[in-house]
């Protein structure tokens, strides 16, 4: 239940902040307002980091490099999404990340990629975003 809660947070909080993102880049710019979002989130995250005493910064050492990459995925997420949301609404460039998301999701635990067990992906997820992206297209088709 907890899982499912914090999910329900995290895509609203996502795309509200696609929304807000994309409003402060229409008055400020699209990089100073990526980088006032990102100079937020690290205020707040190394006050949590100082504060807390469950941050062990000496085990980074033995991270696989590869997931010190998270950082430039930030950067990447937080232009594409007002960018997308500034193109095409926030409808349709959320609907379209979700479906990304799911697509990625799947093939990340369908392979077990990045140290994670390996899920079946079979038919009826093949099909659920299949039906989604038609979905998109339909809804796109609208707009």
């Amino acid at each position: 239940m907890l899982g499912f809660l914090l999910s329900v947070i995290a895509g609203s909080a996502m795309s509200l902040q696609g929304v807000f993102n994309t409003r402060l880049s229409e008055k400020i710019g699209l990089w100073q307002a990526s980088f006032i979002v990102m100079l937020i989130g690290f205020v707040i995250t190394l006050s949590i980091a100082i504060f807390s005493s469950h941050i062990n910064f000496k085990e980074l050492r033995e991270v696989n490099k590869l997931y010190l990459l998270g950082g430039f995925l930030g950067v990447i997420i937080i232009y594409a999404v007002m960018k997308s949301i500034k193109l095409m609404g926030i409808t349709c460039a959320i609907s379209i990340i979700l479906v990304s998301q799911l697509t990625i999701a799947a093939l990340i635990d369908a392979f077990g990629l990045f140290e994670t067990s390996q899920v079946k992906f079979g038919l009826t997820k093949i099909f659920g975003i299949a039906l989604m992206t038609v979905g998109i297209i339909i809804f796109k088709l609208k707009c």
